[in-house]
């Protein structure tokens, strides 16, 4: 499912427009990201959590020429699905 898809989905489920469904979306999105960006998890209750995890820097190869390379320290996002979800998709 891309982002139209998921659109068209929420306006059918909620019957409202394609357009106030885009605009709560890019909504929900633009605040999650906003949060992550700050540092604090979202959670939504019996969906999942979205959290910012810390990649330790560390020393990997280039596969072109096998020499060596420092790969830097990094934010990156997680999420961990909730119990419901798990148990939705089993």
């Amino acid at each position: 499912m891309n982002k139209s898809e998921l659109i068209e989905a929420i306006a059918a489920s909620a019957d409202i427009p394609k357009a106030a469904a885009t605009r709560a979306l890019d909504a929900m999105v633009e605040s999650a990201t906003d949060s992550l960006k700050k540092g604090e998890s979202v959670s939504l209750v019996g969906f999942g959590t979205f959290a910012i995890k810390e990649r330790a820097a560390r020393t990997g190869r280039n596969p072109q020429t096998g020499q060596p390379i420092e790969i830097s320290a990094a934010k990156v996002p997680s999420f961990k699905a909730g119990k419901a979800l798990k148990d939705a998709v089993n």
